[in-house]
């Protein structure tokens, strides 16, 4: 959700003279052409200032933070502990405490330091990984017994360039067995890693100062949360972690994963969601302009990515793609072309289906609104045109459908809806509710202002379930807490994103500073930040909720709670909660799609938390066997469930399936709505049960 509160003038002006710069010396290096100028100071003093002044926490400069910048700083530049020796580290120790003090005064040689200690290296490390590659793939031995860490973040850092050489060693005959367990042959795996390295030397050879300046001052805006973001002038324009890819990108968010680039989510209706071939937690390792060739773009930096990403409207581009379903050591990829283009606003229009069950051997009729976003047309709002389209406008519009069908409950679809316009997630509560509040908004200050429904009386009154998963972020979560503060909903499903702050855009002398100025919080009080919203009866996440989600991010803001702005109403679901869990649990025990979450979730769980690899062939390749072999167990009990041929081969088949058209699925054939739909049921008759007695 990209909420800018109107902010006031925020911009400074700090008038500087002789700019001060610390008296320590530094060995001098190959790059030392690479200097901060006199902008790139004057922005590091600027965004000083506005995170002191402006910033929703306001926590002090000091040494405390100057921890966290500095530790920041070598996980984003050596997070596997790959580059860096350990007297390196010894000779940046000296500066952990004096960041705090570097900044406030404009100095910037300990970030540029660091950073060109970093280019030698990786230099150094690539000239190692291209001479290991030229003695010939086929003369690597992979029939001895040696492993590979591949969890480094904790590991040691390595004392002697030797030490280095073997760790580099082991990391290039894993990528060549990576690449031989994919399918590739010699002549394709040494092309491959020769063209990786040497680009990816090429790379270092072209960065700027800008680069440095931007990584520096970013890790030192992202020490406040991950939400607060230095954009240098060029990144300002083209890029934004945080955000969808621009009108002419796939739609699609992403971010930085170590040397790979990491789908977090999906646009609804949005190009790449469109293709039903990526999914969040996928690896883009590749990128390719129509038919040309695939750069590959492991290695790279996340803006540039996203520069060849993007591109003019009604053009393909081919991403190179590992599904996230994939075993964490299966390297196996798949090509999606992708055409880029606009999301348009009536693919992102809210839709609805009936959605018919049996239960207890009576039928029901359920209506069903799927909501992918929230959305208002504001360019034909503020013209006056009386059919301008917003999500609250169509809501109630197919209420009134659905009401005239004679249904017996309502479930609205938020899974992965991101959110959008906040006046809407409002207006949309309205329809539900009496009269009240709606959200509270906390500023740094803070000032709590009540966004607040002030028509009474409910549209609908009727029965109602939410549905929503870890995607379903900002006004999604501030819509599904209130309609669990005000006991107007259940909620189902999964535990939410977690994204509950607020963020501004403030131009600096150079580039931009995103940075956040307030909190959302629910009507009960409780934030919706890194929690998000916990649903009555949970179901099985499909996704991973340590790797997507806010709370997955580095120095995400805490969950807390404010004075509530409305006073606790009986609540109508809390003596049924228990056994509505008992109903879902003995259901899901026995459907085969919810099986094959758990079993599939599970594994991955799993693999996930091996630390090594085995560097032998044939032990490596028995373990890709039998992984391969337990997903396609998994797959064929769910296919005979519902009465679908077995598969022989797991991903030849997966890839090459048709993806079904959303419309043409039934609201019955899918497993989450239909199991949403059976628990609102379950309440149904439990609350009249009750009341009968």
């Amino acid at each position: 959700m990209k909420q800018l509160f109107p902010s006031t003038a925020l911009a400074l002006f700090i008038g500087i003279g002789l700019l001060p710069m610390s008296s320590n010396s530094f060995a001098a290096n190959s790059w030392d052409n690479l200097q901060p100028d006199r902008d790139e100071v004057i922005a590091s003093l600027n965004v000083v200032e506005l995170l002191k002044r402006h910033h929703y926490s306001k926590p002090p400069l000091d040494d405390a933070r100057s921890v966290i910048i500095y530790d920041s700083y070598l996980k984003l530049l050596d997070p596997s502990r790959s580059y860096f020796m350990a007297s390196d580290i010894a000779e940046f120790d000296k500066w952990k405490t004096q960041f705090d003090d570097f900044l406030k005064s404009g100095d910037l040689n300990a970030g540029f330091t660091i950073y060109k200690r970093y280019l030698d290296r990786v230099k150094a490390r690539l000239d190692f990984a291209l001479a290991e590659l030229n003695k010939g793939v086929d003369k690597i031995d992979f029939t001895t017994k040696e492993t590979l860490l591949i969890d480094r973040k904790d590991a040691p850092w390595l004392k002697s360039t030797a030490e280095l050489d073997d760790l580099w060693r082991k990391r290039v005959k894993d990528e060549v067995l990576r690449q031989k367990i994919a399918g590739k042959d010699s002549k394709q795996i040494q092309e491959t890693l020769t063209k990786r390295y040497k680009n990816q030397l090429a790379r270092l050879d072209q960065t700027r100062p800008e680069d440095i300046f931007q990584a520096y001052i970013n890790t030192f805006a992202m020490s406040y949360d991950p939400h607060t973001n230095y954009l240098s002038p060029d990144n300002a324009e083209n890029f934004d972690i945080n955000m969808s890819l621009s009108l002419e990108g796939i739609g699609a968010v992403l971010q930085s994963d170590n040397d790979q680039v990491k789908v977090v989510r999906l646009v609804p209706a949005g190009p790449a969601d469109k293709t039903k071939m990526v999914a969040p937690a996928d690896k883009i390792i590749g990128v390719a302009q129509a038919n040309k060739e695939m750069v590959d773009v492991v290695g790279w930096r996340l803006d540039e990515v996203v520069k060849l990403i993007r591109g003019p409207k009604g053009t393909v581009v081919r991403l190179e793609v590992i599904p996230a379903s994939n075993a964490p050591n299966d390297q196996t990829s798949k090509i999606v072309p992708i055409t880029r283009e606009a999301v348009k606003l009536e693919d992102q229009a809210v839709k609805k289906s009936i959605l018919s069950l049996k239960q207890d051997g009576k039928d029901y009729k359920l209506g069903v609104i799927e909501i992918p976003a929230f959305y208002l047309d504001f360019k034909a709002f503020r013209a006056g045109d009386p059919d301008y389209k917003s999500t609250t406008r169509d809501v109630k519009k197919l209420l009134t459908e659905l009401q005239k069908d004679k249904v017996d409950g309502v479930v609205i679809d938020l899974r992965n809806n991101g959110g959008g316009s906040l006046q809407e997630a409002t207006e949309l509560t309205s329809l539900f509710i009496d009269k009240g509040p709606t959200v509270l908004v906390r500023n740094a200050d803070g000032r709590v202002d009540v966004l607040e429904d002030e028509n009474p009386g409910a549209f609908y009154k009727g029965p109602m379930a939410l549905l929503v998963n870890r995607l379903s972020a900002s006004a999604s979560e501030i819509f599904a807490g209130a309609m669990q503060d005000y006991h107007r909903a259940l909620i189902v499903g999964g535990q939410t994103f977690g994204k509950g702050t607020v963020q501004t855009i403030q131009p600096l002398n150079h580039g931009e500073l995103k940075l956040t100025l307030a909190k959302f919080y629910r009507v009960s009080g409780q934030s919706t930040q890194h929690q998000g919203v916990l649903p009555d009866v949970d179901f099985p996440s499909i996704i991973d909720t340590k790797e997507i989600g806010e709370s997955a991010l580095p120095e995400a803001m805490p969950w807390d709670t404010i004075k509530a702005s409305i006073k606790p109403a009986t609540d109508p679901f809390k003596p049924y909660i228990a056994e509505l869990k008992s109903e879902h649990d003995v259901r899901s025990a026995k459907d085969a799609e919810f099986v094959f979450i758990r079993d599939k979730l599970a594994l991955a769980q799993k693999l996930m938390e091996e630390k090594t690899v085995s560097l032998n062939e044939a032990d490596r390749r028995k373990q890709h066997t039998d992984i391969e072999a337990k997903q396609l167990v998994m797959e064929n009990i769910r296919r005979k469930a519902k009465g679908e041929e077995p598969l022989k081969e797991l991903k030849k088949e997966d890839e090459d399936a048709i993806a079904a058209e959303p419309d043409k699925i039934k609201p019955e054939d899918d497993a989450y709505l239909s199991e949403t739909g059976r628990v609102l049921l379950d309440y149904l008759k439990l609350s009249n049960q009750v009341a009968k007695h």
